[in-house]
């Protein structure tokens, strides 16, 4: 049974620290190409990295990329150009002082062509909640490293207790919640000026992010009661995590769908709604567009291999009465 638990514990580790790491790194990437965006400037097309606490630039261009990129835009917005000035105006700027092209704000010059909401609005309430739900799921995974019920249980309440009280103190007492809903609503304003819409998408941010906080502190008071109450609860605290990639991908699938089926209808083209790439390679008007997992979703699957892995030994020791 001894050798068990270490090899449940060592597991538990090893998840929890592909856990850490993977919060701090690129889970998926997304790129575009097209004939009219040179290699020379685009080497690696408009590519932007998708992390669990926002998205970030994925080119890696000199200084001279961002001049190159800049003629490209503004050649192709033509008679455009007065109405996306803004834009074109942080583009020319990125040449100051800048050390390589900033592809988030490409792609959200390329997507505002159709209409479609800047890429750092999406998914407002899992941005800036995720490390809380990290923390969540590292309380979890070591409550179950514990072969015991009562040390598993001091563990979750302490540990869960950390966690809201953080939370609490970082979104309220600190304001991050209300500076968040301020940058959310400055962000989709640059794009779209209706400023009472823009105002109401906030206000339901701000509801949402609220719901989701409390609802958070109840399900960690339920889980101390599953854990206290029935013996078999137990496997849930590996398996929630473990879950983790699938979390993800439903997450990032669904907001890609709203994405593509909420375009504005005065983007300079008129497209079809219609649901972008989620893995693999697309096309959309003259782009072809690509969707892959970066070394951060690898990360995740080592984390639900190693749980999973544990979950099956203390499924037998439960079976075997050699764990409470």
């Amino acid at each position: 049974m001894s050798k068990q638990n270490n090899i449940v514990a060592g597991l538990t580790l090893i998840s929890l620290i592909c856990l850490v790491v993977a919060y701090f790194a690129p889970i998926w990437w997304v790129s575009l190409t097209a004939p009219n965006y040179p290699k020379d400037a685009f080497p690696d097309g408009i590519r932007i990295h998708f992390h669990f606490d926002g998205v970030y630039n994925g080119c890696k261009v000199a200084g001279v990329g961002s001049r190159m990129a800049s003629e490209v835009i503004q050649k192709d917005l033509g008679e455009d150009n007065e109405r996306y000035n803004p834009i074109l105006d942080a583009n020319k700027n990125l040449d100051k002082g800048a050390e390589g092209l900033d592809c988030v704000h490409e792609m959200n010059t390329i997507n505002h062509y159709v209409g479609m909401f800047p890429i750092e609005t999406g998914a407002p309430v899992e941005k800036p909640l995720a490390k809380f739900f990290f923390g969540f799921f590292a309380v979890m995974m070591l409550a179950f490293a514990l072969p015991r019920k009562k040390p598993r249980l001091i563990l979750l309440t302490v540990g869960f207790a950390a966690v809201a009280a953080w939370m609490l103190i970082d979104q309220f007492v600190m304001g991050r919640l209300a500076a968040h809903i301020a940058a959310y609503v400055s962000e989709s304003g640059s794009f779209f000026n209706e400023p009472e819409r823009i105002k109401a998408w906030g206000d339901n941010v701000d509801f949402i992010s609220r719901i989701v906080m409390f609802g958070l502190l109840g399900v960690m008071a339920l889980v101390i009661a599953g854990a206290a109450k029935i013996r078999q609860f137990q496997l849930l605290l590996a398996l929630v995590p473990a879950l983790l990639p699938l979390f993800f991908v439903i997450t990032y699938a669904g907001w890609l769908w709203f994405f593509g089926h909420n375009l504005h209808p005065w983007g300079a083209f008129t497209v079809k709604p219609f649901m972008p790439t989620v893995f693999g390679e697309g096309k959309v008007a003259q782009f072809s567009t690509y969707s892959y997992p970066y070394w951060g979703y690898a990360l995740l699957l080592v984390l639900f291999a190693c749980m999973m892995l544990a979950l099956l030994i203390r499924r037998k020791q439960l079976r075997e009465g050699e764990a409470e």
